[in-house]
């Protein structure tokens, strides 16, 4: 870590906080992804309510998730964050309304937002690695993402997609995140001995 850097993340500075607090989101999204997927594999595909419910939870909580990312980062331009919100509440609103016509309909919602999250979440991994440091997951998650979400709209009308189909993505992102985490912790262990 360059001397910029430790500086960045001193205590007076502000980003030291704003790493812990990143950190323990990103140990919370990991977790919220990993309980999401153990639910779809478990209670998706013999119960379409659930399925249902658990479609329109995912973009729910990353604008929930989003609300909590601003609120880490006092200090700095937050209109990619607020982007990211509007786009999952209306994804959240989109899932809701498609699912009434069908899961291909739904799965194209959920690509468009995919690649639309994953660009915002590129441009923010890209803004943080100077100041934070710790970043490479989520700049690849972010471009895996964008990725993925054009897997979802093409494959979208094939047989047998559902919400299954998303378990993958969500596992990847939880992946990401708990890289992320344990990535900062080693920003934050070297900025604090370096107070």
């Amino acid at each position: 870590m360059t001397s910029t850097n430790q500086s960045a993340l001193s205590p007076q500075g502000g980003a030291l906080q704003t790493a812990r607090l990143l950190q323990k989101l990103y140990f919370t999204r990991a977790g919220f992804s990993i309980i999401w997927v153990v639910l779809v594999a478990v209670l998706a595909k013999s119960n379409t309510g659930i399925a249902t419910v658990l479609f329109i939870i995912y973009p729910a909580w990353d604008a929930l998730a989003t609300y909590f990312d601003i609120q880490a980062n006092p200090a700095t331009d937050k209109t990619p964050q607020y982007v990211n919100a509007v786009i999952s509440i209306a994804t959240t609103l989109g899932v809701t309304l498609t699912l009434q016509k069908g899961i291909p309909e739904a799965l194209i919602v959920f690509g468009v937002w995919a690649i639309l999250t994953g660009l915002i979440q590129l441009i923010l991994g890209l803004r943080r690695r100077k100041q934070l440091g710790g970043q490479w997951p989520m700049i690849i998650s972010g471009a895996q993402s964008m990725l993925a979400g054009g897997a979802f709209i093409a494959m979208a009308h094939q047989p047998n997609q559902g919400i299954t189909t998303l378990a993958g993505y969500s596992a990847f992102g939880a992946f990401y995140f708990l890289l992320t985490a344990f990535r900062l912790s080693k920003t934050i262990k070297t900025a604090t001995v370096n107070v």
